[in-house]
């Protein structure tokens, strides 16, 4: 186990989705993000089924400040209720967890 989280975003455009990655990048609450299209999201919201054109952000970060990273997330994303999920990273080559860990913020 690493101390790497992969944190998941989805934003309403590509646009929204880089502009919050290059803020907590900016920040280093994330090292990198990555913004991929042609996601459809299916989902319950305010007692109706949505079915929507999104686009998914995935965030690098670190255990210790993914509690900044996901209050940072929710003070700027533009939806009511963001996804922001963190799922972490078991495994990973040597040289890329070095390389999150030397990119983020120092913690403490």
């Amino acid at each position: 186990m690493t101390d790497a989280l992969a944190v998941l975003v989805t934003a309403p455009t590509f646009d929204k989705a880089a502009e919050l990655a290059r803020t907590v990048v900016e920040e280093r609450l994330a090292a990198c993000g990555n913004v991929l299209g042609g996601v459809r999201s299916i989902y319950r919201w305010e007692g109706k089924v949505v079915d929507e054109p999104e686009v998914l952000l995935l965030l690098k970060t670190s255990r210790e400040l993914f509690p900044r990273l996901r209050d940072r997330l929710l003070a700027i994303h533009p939806y009511e209720v963001p996804e922001v999920l963190a799922i972490p990273v078991e495994e990973g080559s040597a040289g890329y967890l070095r390389w999150i860990e030397e990119s983020l913020a120092p913690t403490a």
